[in-house]
């Protein structure tokens, strides 16, 4: 498994928005796995979610309206550049609506690079290790679970301990996708006997 260091140098991470009654715009992409809602304060990305997944635009404020937006431009570079099968090699400016916790494990998400991977106990001891408290990876978890920044904070590249693709909001057959497409080593990589019902990610459309 891929470990961490410190957080992307040039990564730009705004500060747990505090208005929520702002409004916020929404744009559409097409992506080779289906369509993605991307979601906008107006100056940085707050959304980015496969249409129809687990917890789909949960963080999105109720007024919100579609516009072109820089935003959306920089994120749509990201993931062209992503689904072409590369790194992109930048992350657009990015903000955070979450709890502290949660902030937490996305940051260290932000720092899984492409083609790598970490699993939820190594999330949960590097926390440890930055707040003197002892996390479970159940924990990590939920955290990583309820991402509304999908594939720029890359919770699909969060495995089991022992290679289990589990608890991506987006289908775990899409997560599975997701990590050969970044050409990942799949061997010891697998789905588990019984997905949940719903997250399986089936009737997808082949990749390119």
């Amino acid at each position: 498994m891929q470990s961490t260091g410190n957080l992307m140098e040039h990564t730009a991470v705004r500060p747990m928005k505090k208005d929520a009654d702002e409004m916020e715009y929404t744009s559409h992409y097409d992506s080779p796995l289906g369509g993605i809602t991307l979601a906008s304060d107006g100056a940085a990305l707050v959304g980015l979610w496969f249409d129809g997944q687990k917890h789909f635009a949960d963080t999105l404020a109720p007024l919100h309206e579609e516009k072109p937006l820089p935003a959306f431009d920089a994120a749509k570079r990201w993931l062209d550049v992503y689904f072409g099968g590369h790194a992109p090699g930048f992350t657009p400016s990015l903000h955070m609506k979450t709890t502290p916790f949660r902030r937490a494990v996305w940051e260290i998400m932000l720092s899984i690079p492409f083609g790598g991977t970490m699993t939820y106990g190594e999330i949960a001891q590097i926390l440890a290790r930055k707040t003197g408290r002892r996390m479970s990876a159940q924990a990590v978890g939920g955290a990583v679970g309820h991402n509304a920044i999908s594939l720029i904070v890359p919770c699909h590249r969060v495995i089991g301990s022992n290679g289990s693709l589990t608890g991506y909001a987006g289908g775990l057959d899409r997560k599975m996708r997701l990590l050969a497409m970044e050409g990942i080593d799949m061997h010891g990589i697998f789905l588990p006997k019984e997905a949940a019902p719903g997250n399986s990610g089936k009737n997808l459309p082949s990749m390119p």
